[in-house]
């Protein structure tokens, strides 16, 4: 039984004005590959990685500035200051955080941190908090307890847990188990350690840590709700670490030696949006969940160009090519290489599944520097290994590149209307051997001359049923045509506008996310052939079947401001009632952090024959599945 459609769907099964006829040819022309439909990632942390804190160790900060004290608080007038540590806890974490207890105070004292954008406090979960700590200068003469606790804003307290520190010099962790007794009732909390020392005690702490349960609960791993909304969407899988992450600079680039192995030796970078990253998801980190959500590794190396338009010289790219081979080693490497040894050190003995590695990250804005870098990176990694398709990021038409690749990476970020224009963009696409990546693409403005300013003039923060329809539109033809484009990914997946819209508490799925859903989770594995959609118009379809049972799987898109009648004609004795899964509202509606709820997709059953007739909401995208009688 399905719930009733919105008011705004009443007309559904009407058919209104003219009819476009939709003949199904029931040939196949091609198999659709399994790798269709993904995603990418290119973002830092605070969101699917699952640490609480922000700020945690004080990396990539400048000590004794204001900024470095980022997220963090005294707490009863204790003296704070973060610090270029004398005996640092590490080569990799040179800095600490330093709590004085002011003169004459009396009772506790200590820090506070506010999370990224609070701290949800749930009864139903236990979590994990750590820190180091040391006494730089006199030992205290009586014990220390330290007390670690989960605070609301207003001072309710979740949980607390006291243990005494050990008075040594020398680091020491301290790790404890919280449980609050009841829930916050919103997310402006607080993770504090406060102290009962004596007025005067001078305490050095450094690599802070809360976490709450993971995804299958996995250590260091991800956070539950953003991870079980992705694997919502039935991804096939995964591009990372970028995308732009890849590096702003050459001195700032991800490296994946430098996120593997404990936290300790992680120093973290500034990553391409400004802030520090703490590189506590890395490389195991992504890999392992990868294949815990049954995801592909689509891995990015880095090519010898940053953001900042530097490209190295031919001569100087030899460190960075190993740095990537050992990158691959890694992931695939036997125990008996150097990267598979330290895997299974890392506990990981058995090598990940790594078919694609995409080399660099959008090079056609540095189309003159590509091919040499191309030449010398695949040249160079395929001969390692043979088995991987390595995939470009330049233009597939210009420059040419030598070897040919097999594959490229097309990124788009345009408007409703160019998406709705561009539905046939690969239909003219030479049938060579070349396979595409559609690695990002999205409807970000309503005005093309304003794609990427901040603020816009139609700049979208939050993507609406215009801007996904039209995206549904354009995913149409990425289907058509998958016999040449094995794989597309939306993007950014947790930026501006973005798939998925999160706060500390909650997670908003996007009229664009629904709109990846119905496609990715709704898969024929076959495309037939069918009358095509106007050229321009506002509505495109495709049908794919499912073998087993057969199905056939009609997707429509109307990115219009009229409902469409359709009439599709289909090749085979079909049952009488189908099911539609329609989602549609209003031009402008959006699902947002204050109204996460306001538009999803319905399913009620349909009426369905060998002739089978439905309407297209305006502004919708609909699934109709139609079983074979």
């Amino acid at each position: 039984m399905f719930p009733p459609f919105p008011s705004y769907v009443l007309g559904l099964l009407l058919v209104l004005g003219s009819t476009t006829t939709v003949i199904v040819n029931g040939t196949a022309s091609h198999s659709i590959p399994s790798t269709l439909f993904g995603l990418m990632y290119e973002s830092g942390d605070g969101g699917l990685y699952g640490e609480l804190l922000q700020n945690r160790a004080f990396q990539q900060v400048q000590p004794r500035t204001a900024t470095s004290l980022l997220a963090w608080h005294p707490v009863n007038g204790a003296a704070l200051a973060v610090i270029a540590d004398p005996k640092p806890l590490s080569a990799a974490l040179p800095n600490s955080l330093q709590l004085t207890v002011p003169v004459g105070t009396s009772g506790q004292a200590g820090v506070g941190n506010e999370g990224y954008w609070g701290i949800n406090v749930n009864s139903s979960w236990t979590y994990t908090a750590s820190f180091f700590y040391r006494f730089p200068s006199t030992l205290p003469s009586s014990h220390v307890n330290a007390h670690v606790s989960l605070i609301s804003a207003s001072g309710t307290v979740f949980a607390t847990q006291s243990a005494p520190l050990s008075l040594t010099s020398s680091w020491t962790q301290l790790s404890l188990s919280l449980k609050p007794s009841h829930s916050a009732p919103s997310i402006l909390n607080n993770f504090t350690v406060t102290v009962d020392a004596a007025s005067g005690t001078t305490i050095n702490f450094a690599l802070f840590s809360l976490f709450p349960p993971t995804f299958k609960n996995q250590k260091n791993g991800m956070r539950i709700d953003i991870a079980e909304a992705l694997l919502e969407l039935n991804p096939s899988f995964f591009r990372f670490p970028g995308g732009n992450n890849l590096g702003q600079t050459a001195a700032q680039r991800w490296q994946w030696n430098a996120t593997v192995g404990p936290l300790t030796a992680r120093p973290g970078r500034i990553g391409d949006w400004g802030y520090a990253n703490t590189d506590g998801l890395g490389l195991l980190e992504y890999l392992t969940w990868i294949e815990s959500m049954g995801m592909q590794n689509i891995m990015a190396v880095w090519s010898g160009y940053s953001l900042d338009t530097l490209s190295l010289p031919e001569d100087e790219l030899a460190p960075y090519i190993e740095q990537a081979r050992e990158q691959i080693e890694f992931a695939i490497g036997s125990t008996t290489t150097k990267g598979g040894a330290l895997r299974a050190s890392l506990g990981r003995p058995q090598p990940f599944k790594l078919d694609y590695v995409e080399v660099g990250n959008e090079d056609f804005f540095a189309a003159n520097t590509y091919p040499y870098r191309w030449k010398d990176f695949v040249g160079n990694l395929s001969a390692a290994y043979p088995d991987i398709r390595f995939i470009a990021t330049s233009d597939a038409w210009d420059p040419l590149l030598n070897p040919t690749p097999q594959s490229y990476d097309v990124h788009v970020y345009q408007t409703p209307s160019w998406f709705i224009d561009n539905a046939f963009y690969y239909d003219s696409f030479e049938r060579n051997g070349t396979t595409y990546f559609e690695g990002e693409y999205a409807a970000i403005s309503t005005n093309a001359s304003d794609i990427f300013g901040v603020p816009a003039d139609g700049r979208l923060l939050w993507s609406t049923m215009e801007s996904a329809s039209s995206e549904a539109a354009f995913m149409t033809g990425l289907e058509r045509n998958s016999d040449i484009v094995f794989a597309a990914s939306y993007a950014p997946l947790l930026a501006t506008p973005n798939l998925v819209t999160f706060d500390a508490g909650q997670v908003v799925r996007s009229t664009s996310y629904y709109t990846q859903k119905l496609f990715s989770v709704n898969r024929g594995e076959v495309y037939l052939p069918s009358t095509l959609p106007a050229v321009g118009g506002a509505v495109a379809w495709s049908v794919t079947q499912k073998n087993s049972p057969k199905q056939f799987i009609i997707k429509i898109a109307n990115a219009g401001s009229e409902p469409a009648a359709l009439s599709f004609l289909l090749p085979s004795a079909v049952k009488s009632t189908g099911t539609a899964q329609v989602l549609t509202g209003p031009k402008n509606m959006s699902n947002t952090i204050d109204s996460p709820n306001g538009i999803a997709p319905q399913t009620a059953h349909i009426s369905t024959g060998s002739t089978t007739n439905y309407t297209a909401p305006a502004y919708s995208v609909s699934v109709l599945i139609v079983s074979a009688a």
